[in-house]
């Protein structure tokens, strides 16, 4: 396996194919690597180069029992696109690996970067606040948790096969497939790192990043995200972006990457090339 070390000694599981641009993938919470499968596979045969890790606490990566905050998360990628000496990269990040995405430009600077896509993405703030009267009750994150400390499996089991890809909505055709590579997915990552990684998705308030990217950045937001919700989300993130583009997907669910990946793929391929 491919994997590095961090400064702290965490070891970091990538996949690395192919050549010419690259592309780095950033995935969602409690996944990994794999769930860009179908992505690196089209991405890959258009002729571009295409990378996607396992978080710290994720997949293949180590389950550290601290670090699970979006500055760890950040240096951790930033120290993959330095290992491996990315050049004019575009980043795109799905759900909390927007959140990723968007701290790691802002933090670490976007010389080594070209574009940004944020797919169902967390910022700019998830969590209802003064401020930010549209978030989720601090009670739905401690939901979360309360279930996740009680029964992780039957928890990430019913997410997967739930809203997440909104296999719930009436008339909705679920896939078996879909869900137990969901599960399959979570269950590999440790139960404290994704505990913690609650807090790291849902508290972090990403607008300050935002307003600092001034690279080229498309937002693709379905508006039946039951996860992310619409409104509070994708809207808000283009509209603090000073060079962000907004495409809104009726209908689409929070896995839209997966259960609509030729929608998806082909509109990434557009604005990788535009």
């Amino acid at each position: 396996m491919s994997t590095l070390t961090t400064t702290d000694g965490t070891e970091i599981f990538y996949k690395d194919w192919g050549s010419g641009q690259p592309i780095v993938f950033s995935h969602g919470w409690p996944l990994s690597a794999d769930d860009w499968d179908t992505q690196m596979l089209f991405f890959l045969q258009h002729g571009y180069r295409v990378v996607a890790h396992d978080r710290r606490g994720h997949g293949r990566s180590t389950q550290t029992s601290g670090g699970h905050d979006m500055d760890h998360y950040a240096d951790d990628l930033a120290a993959l696109t330095a290992h491996l000496d990315l050049q004019d990269a575009v980043h795109i990040g799905h759900s909390t690996g927007g959140g990723e995405v968007v701290h790691y430009i802002a933090r670490h600077g976007s010389s080594r970067v070209a574009k940004a896509v944020l797919i169902s993405s967390v910022p700019p703030l998830m969590l209802q606040t003064e401020a930010n009267p549209g978030g989720l009750p601090k009670s739905v994150f401690d939901g979360f948790r309360d279930q996740l400390a009680a029964n992780r499996s039957e928890f990430y089991w019913d997410l997967a096969a739930g809203p997440f890809y909104g296999f719930n909505r009436p008339g909705a055709k679920s896939s078996q497939p879909i869900v137990q590579n969901w599960w399959r997915q979570g269950m590999m990552g440790g139960a404290k790192p994704h505990y913690d990684g609650i807090a790291a998705f849902s508290e972090t308030d990403f607008t300050e990043d935002l307003k600092k990217i001034t690279l080229p950045a498309l937002v693709m937001h379905g508006d039946d995200d039951q996860i992310v919700p619409y409104a509070d989300s994708g809207p808000l993130s283009a509209e603090l972006l000073p060079n962000g583009t907004l495409k809104t997907y009726p209908g689409f669910p929070h896995g839209m990457p997966t259960t609509q990946a030729e929608t998806i793929n082909a509109d990434l391929l557009a604005f990788i090339r535009s």
